[in-house]
């Protein structure tokens, strides 16, 4: 058989398939994720004049080393008026000592502490509720002990978007990408993470967050009753709070790069996958199509690859190499048009790019994704405060 012969029927059918996917894809990459970046480029965010008082309030659990590190790029904004307050969780580590230690140099940081003890009920919320209850300030910054603000301006970047209608800020935490090849992967899936909610925000549907820089004022918090809607769930203290609360006309986006915060590599893959896990808890409580919109994207995804495979083989097998150049390039011209979007969007959020590792890190991406998927399912009851009977 001539190796360029005409399509077969089944050939005209795999190749529409894989052609109908790459348009999804393409349309996913070039409308959705190249959002933030687009509008970065229209719109240069601009500070406001007025700058209210802010509490910053930070999450601690045996964190004494990032504490030393980080604490003081915290304590050293360029702002005329905010509070750091510390919420210490039973760390058993130096963490209480370097924090009396800052207090006496820093007049404006506070802490407190929360006993190991304390049972039945998620210690990061009870920690984070202890900390609002705690500021003096309407305005609320949330970070971790294990992240850093990149700038001296990020309090100042990350309250200008409030007016009377804001109630609340999506901000962005890029990762510390450090060497081998599963840094690399979690610097993808939190990037990708990243742009997914802070596009649906820019579209006015916002439905998540990441509590390593969100920022929200107190009286939204108590007007939502807190985080009684998801006391029975250990995780859910930003997306789930953000997922109930926010609306398109109450939801800022700040998305310059005095904004940024930046987080400490994950010790291991086992903490990252102990992460994963408790959000996918979380995301089965999320409302509105948001989330089932960027499953679909990943199911397209999973699809695509599949019927490029599919046509590369069938191509071999039959002799017509008509059909295998066309899958491979529909996924060259994807690749490439991922490529951009990736490099633009890692610089516009401050994010360490990996585009040549990309085609590797979507496999892998998925891989684990279904992974961890399975891995949940024989540890859904630690996704929980209590069970039926009442004991942990």
């Amino acid at each position: 058989m001539d190796s360029f012969a005409v399509f077969s029927t089944a050939e005209w059918i795999l190749i529409s398939i894989c052609a109908a996917l790459f348009i999804a894809e393409l349309l996913y990459y070039r409308i959705t994720y190249l959002r933030p970046y687009r509008k970065a480029q229209q719109n240069k965010q601009e500070k406001e004049e007025e700058q209210p008082p802010v509490s910053v309030i930070v999450y601690a659990d045996n964190e004494s080393h990032n504490l030393k590190e980080n604490l003081p790029l915290l304590l050293n904004q360029d702002y005329p008026q905010y509070e750091v307050i510390v919420v210490n969780d039973g760390s058993t580590d130096e963490s209480d000592e370097v924090l009396i230690t800052f207090e006496n140099e820093y007049p404006h940081l506070y802490h407190t502490f929360i006993p190991q003890e304390s049972k039945y009920l998620s210690r990061r919320k009870l920690s984070l509720t202890i900390g609002i209850k705690a500021a003096h300030h309407d305005i609320l910054l949330f970070t971790d002990a294990r992240c850093r603000p990149l700038t001296n301006q990020w309090v100042a970047a990350m309250v200008s978007n409030y007016t009377a209608q804001i109630d609340l800020t999506l901000g962005f935490c890029a990762y510390r990408t450090q060497k081998g090849f599963f840094h690399k992967l979690v610097s993808y899936d939190n990037l990708l993470a990243g742009v997914r909610y802070l596009s649906a925000a820019l579209c006015n549907r916002p439905y998540s967050g990441n509590g390593q820089n969100l920022s929200y004022r107190k009286s939204l918090f108590f007007e939502h009753k807190g985080y009684s809607r998801s006391l029975h769930l250990h995780a859910g203290a930003d997306d789930l709070f953000v997922n109930e609360s926010a609306t398109g006309r109450n939801t800022g986006v700040a998305y310059t790069p005095d904004s940024f915060t930046e987080r400490m590599p994950y010790y291991s893959m086992g903490d990252w996958i102990e992460m994963k896990a408790s959000r996918i808890a979380t995301h089965r409580h999320f409302r509105g199509n948001r989330p089932a919109f960027y499953h679909t994207e990943t199911i397209c995804s999973v699809l695509f690859l599949l019927s490029v495979v599919a046509s590369i083989a069938l191509g071999m097998l039959t002799g017509n190499l008509a059909t295998a150049l066309a899958g491979l390039l529909l996924y060259t011209i994807l690749y490439i048009v991922k490529a951009i979007v990736w490099k633009k969007t890692a610089a516009l959020l401050s994010q360490t790019s990996f585009t040549a590792w990309l085609p590797f890190l979507e496999i892998a991406y998925l891989a684990t994704g279904f992974y961890i998927r399975t891995y949940r399912l024989f540890r859904r009851k630690r996704d929980y405060t209590f069970t039926i009977g009442g004991k942990n």
